[in-house]
């Protein structure tokens, strides 16, 4: 069942009440501020005015209405402050007067609307003072042992005081408080939103070197195989030439289609034993060993290092580390065969640190494949989108490192807060 604007569900909105609790809050005060008045104001015309009852059962129905004006404070805040100053030269009304005056000085804007506030609490102040002024310069019985007039006024100046001063100041601290709240509220939502803005870059950037990443892989592929496949059509060729006039020549350009082959396949082997793309969760640091088996079987002497408190990282995370050490063993594979390779990996107090470092290999012992040089671009890329830091470069030693560190508030929670 849809409900009208008025209406509200349990703890909602009501009329101009945020929540039912501010409601019934209200509507206490109000009673007890009616209850004030119309005693109040039955005392001061049927009891000092001496009008009959006719009159102040007229009159106290009337202070009930203008103590029920409460209701309204947060609506209208500075009707319930004028009628109490209406009100306040009968001395009663007090419960309305200091309500109303806190009301004025915590919702409405400050400074926009200073002078209203200060102006009515002046107003409020210096009312309530010459109505206690009177009342205790002119007793209703002459006392002869009267304090001295200083007394008096100084008497009179506390009350008014006490009645004006502590709610507007309470108000007023109470209204920074709540402004000083929203506008936390207001900026945390802004910097939500941007946080929002800036992971959705992130994740394109991602994207975009995951593109950069497949591209480069293609163009691995094609600079090991094109050449040698080029060499074998050549020779083959050759072979079906001079099969006939010189089978001699024909064998020799035979072994040699051979042997090209075979290297072919050899490179190919060793750039899909840490290039090959897996759809698969194991591109994660669990699956490192399984990285480094592949690097063994393809002939590389690596070892695998683990140290620090084993934790879960998100599976970004974790795949961007698994990325960047299956970069670095591509790195060894083209550029450093036959020497030695370390994996590290560790988890560190600031997140999780992960390194792949290659001596120096032999002349000899160089691979050389061709390599366009986007793979390290790629992988900065996506360390730098969660907020890693990223470095590649030689060693002293004349070998290369390759190093990623991933923050620790990428970090999966195992324990709730608090």
């Amino acid at each position: 069942m849809s409900k009208t604007p008025g209406e509200g569900g349990p703890g909602g909105p009501l009329w101009w009440w945020k929540r039912r609790r501010s409601a019934l809050l209200d509507i206490g005060l109000a009673v007890l501020a009616a209850l004030e008045c119309a005693v109040g104001a039955y005392d001061f015309v049927g009891g000092r005015l001496g009008l009959g009852l006719p009159a102040a059962v007229a009159a106290a129905v009337l202070g009930a209405l203008a103590g029920a004006t409460l209701v309204v404070r947060r609506r209208w805040p500075a009707v319930p402050v004028l009628v109490a100053l209406l009100f306040v030269p009968g001395l009663f009304g007090v419960v309305l007067l200091v309500v109303s005056l806190y009301t004025l000085a915590a919702t409405w804007e400050w400074p926009s609307r200073r002078r209203r506030v200060v102006g009515l609490g002046a107003l409020a102040f210096a009312e309530a003072l010459a109505v206690t002024l009177v009342a205790v310069l002119t007793p209703d019985e002459p006392n002869e042992g009267a304090p001295p007039l200083w007394v008096l006024v100084l008497l009179a100046v506390l009350v008014a005081v006490g009645l004006t001063v502590p709610p507007v100041v309470t108000g007023l601290y109470i209204g920074a408080k709540r402004r000083l709240v929203e506008s936390l509220k207001d900026r945390a939502h802004g910097l939500e939103t941007e946080l929002d803005l800036l992971a959705e870059q992130a994740q394109e950037r991602a994207r975009r070197a995951r593109l950069e990443e497949r591209t480069r892989i293609a163009r691995e592929m094609h600079d090991v195989v094109a050449h040698r496949v080029s060499l074998m059509v050549v020779h083959a060729g050759a072979v079906e030439r001079i099969a006939v006039k010189d089978p001699q020549k024909a064998a020799q350009s035979a072994k040699l289609v051979a042997d090209v082959g075979r290297q072919a396949l050899d490179e190919l082997r060793e750039i899909l034993g840490v290039l090959r793309m897996s759809e698969e969760p194991a591109d994660r640091l669990d699956g490192l060993t399984r990285l480094v088996d592949q690097s063994k079987a393809a002939g590389m002497a690596v070892t695998l290092t683990v140290s620090g408190a084993r934790r879960a990282f998100t599976a970004q995370a974790e795949q961007t580390a698994f990325r960047v050490v299956q970069e670095g063993l591509t790195n060894a594979h083209k550029h450093a065969g036959g020497a030695l390779v370390a994996v590290l990996l560790a988890y560190v107090p600031n997140g999780v640190r992960v390194a792949v470092v290659n001596g120096c290999p032999a002349a000899a012992e160089r691979v050389g494949l061709p390599g366009g040089g986007n793979g390290l671009v790629g992988m900065r890329e996506r360390v730098v989108a969660l907020g890693g830091t990223f470095s590649a470069g030689p060693e002293q030693d004349g070998g290369f490192r390759v190093e990623a560190v991933l923050p620790s508030r990428l970090a999966l929670r195992t324990e709730p807060l608090g």
